[in-house]
């Protein structure tokens, strides 16, 4: 059996995944070399209304069992990344169990949404923030299908008082995903940050305004080896997340 990069890539009209493309095409290439097997999800389960896609994809082994497919392991990532053709094949770190790469990001951002959700649906107002992990890059094998079975019950269990306060506080699932985890005691390996190279804008390697220090260079390409393009702001140059995706994959793949 093959391992599986199961990536959500469902386009709901907004623009963002206009560039989606190359990231899919990058993941092709390294699973093609690696042995692996792409598999995207393109298709609500229930409306967007009702349950975030974010939520929707934890039912990645449903959707994998209902279309017959023969898995391994699963990464489930984010379609706003793109990994690089020489990427080690990080499926042979995870140890067997749940792996997943520390959320290295905006530490403001993610204290605010531990104590909004650790609070109200945890009883806690405290995480350690160095086993936070990013629900971008997340590993998981066939023992994880109960494990997922109750995080999704917990979800619809929550699900009325969840909808109240989406957009209103930071994340839909990875703030909950976490404390969810830490409460099962679910066993963890935490790959390095090469794997899940996020938040590149607040590390300096994003040349977005013309006061920037550094050369507009992709310097990002030295320090990981999936690059995921979230928390992008907006910048006068116009160079959003999707530009930066047809960039790296051009540069990446000679293009």
């Amino acid at each position: 059996m093959k391992n599986i990069v199961f990536i959500p890539n469902i386009n709901l009209g907004d623009g963002r995944s206009s560039k989606y493309d190359y990231c899919i095409e990058s993941w092709k290439h390294w699973c093609d070399k690696n042995d692996c097997e792409l598999w995207m999800w393109e298709d609500l389960l229930v409306p967007v209304e009702q349950m975030r896609i974010t939520w929707q994809r934890y039912y990645v082994f449903d959707i994998l069992d209902a279309n017959d497919v023969e898995y391994n392991q699963v990464l489930m990532v984010d379609a706003d990344t793109i990994i690089h053709p020489n990427c080690p094949n990080f499926f042979n770190e995870t140890e067997g169990k749940y792996a997943a790469v520390v959320n290295d990001g905006c530490y403001e951002w993610v204290n605010r949404s531990i104590a909004q959700y650790g609070v109200k649906f945890f009883n806690k107002d405290t995480f350690p923030t160095w086993r936070y992990v990013n629900g971008g890059f997340q590993i998981f094998n066939k023992t994880h299908k109960n494990y997922l079975k109750g995080l999704v019950d917990w979800y619809n269990k929550n699900m009325t008082e969840l909808n109240m306060v989406f957009g209103k506080w930071n994340s839909t699932d990875q703030t909950c995903i976490n404390f969810y985890r830490e409460e099962k005691g679910l066993d963890m390996k935490i790959l390095p940050s090469c794997y899940n190279f996020q938040d590149l804008f607040r590390k300096n390697l994003l040349y977005i305004d013309a006061s920037c220090w550094w050369e507009d260079e992709l310097h990002y390409l030295n320090n990981g080896w999936v690059y995921h393009f979230n928390a992008i702001p907006r910048n006068d140059m116009n160079r959003d997340a999707n530009y930066w995706i047809d960039r790296t994959y051009k540069e990446l793949f000679n293009v």
